[in-house]
């Protein structure tokens, strides 16, 4: 990772106009261009909030679900650009030398923008349905920027083995759209960990090994440093998750290196 760190330091200018062309291009010919950054969870946060109010009946608090739903729509995008971070710059691969591991890092770098630029729309509205009950945001939101890293690193981990892999096997784009659906629903998204203990009271260990997915600890570590009341499960199982992101990243660019070397011929 020491490698990845310079390399960073050194292709920082590449990787910066690489960003902004990723900006330019997906708001390119929009009226609006890229405002729509703000926009777009602008409108999904008034949808969330009005229209899955009944999940918010259930005893799922509606900024719970916004912050689910921010935090995940970060990650799919990740995983979407990363797909065709290599495969839609054929041409670029093919004629320029550089370090291929920016392309991804790049793809997710522009989410990185979006997200935060979303999460401007997000606090205002938390800010305001925590006023509506009397309530603050919890002091703990000074970890933020920690909770940010983390979820970044995780991104950029998934997008660069759906870099990798799309090169080699074109199924890839088909096969993860299923999986992220299947991923949306078994992950905290629309509910929170309180849930699914009570969905799983009659085998706990299933919960223990919920929280072993990252978006898990991520998405409840994102709300529990934004909302009173929610904790964060300090468990083995809890921290195993925390760590895995990072584990992650080293074997994604660990495959991403070796996989490189052939990107030019299966293109």
């Amino acid at each position: 990772m020491i490698e990845l760190w310079h390399m960073l330091k050194d292709r920082r200018e590449l990787i910066q106009n690489l960003v902004a062309r990723e900006l330019k291009s997906r708001y390119k010919g929009s009226v609006l261009g890229f405002l729509w950054s703000i926009l777009t969870p602008l409108f999904m946060a008034f949808i969330y909030v009005f229209f899955l109010r009944l999940l918010a009946g259930r005893g799922v608090p509606t900024e719970e679900i916004i912050i689910g739903v921010f935090a995940w729509q970060f990650t799919a995008m990740c995983v979407n650009g990363g797909m065709t971070a290599i495969t839609g710059n054929a041409n670029l691969v093919k004629k320029v030398y550089f370090p291929r591991v920016v392309m991804p890092l790049s793809v997710t770098l522009a989410n990185l923008v979006n997200f935060l630029l979303s999460l401007v729309v997000q606090f205002a509205i938390i800010l305001i349905l925590l006023h509506l009950r009397g309530a603050h945001i919890h002091m703990l939101i000074v970890l933020l920027p920690a909770v940010i890293l983390l979820h970044l690193v995780f991104n950029l981990a998934l997008a660069m083995f759906m870099a990798g892999a799309n090169v080699y096997f074109r199924d890839t784009q088909h096969l993860v759209g299923v999986l992220l659906s299947a991923w949306f629903f078994v992950s905290p998204v629309m509910y929170n960990l309180s849930f699914v203990e009570r969905a799983a009271a009659q085998w706990p260990v299933l919960t223990s090994l919920y929280v072993v997915n990252p978006m898990a600890v991520i998405i409840t570590a994102y709300r529990a440093i934004t909302l009173p009341g929610v904790a964060f499960p300090c468990t083995t199982e809890a921290v195993a998750g925390l760590v895995l992101p990072l584990v992650l990243l080293v074997l994604a660019y660990r495959s991403f290196q070796r996989a490189q070397h052939n990107f030019a011929d299966m293109l």
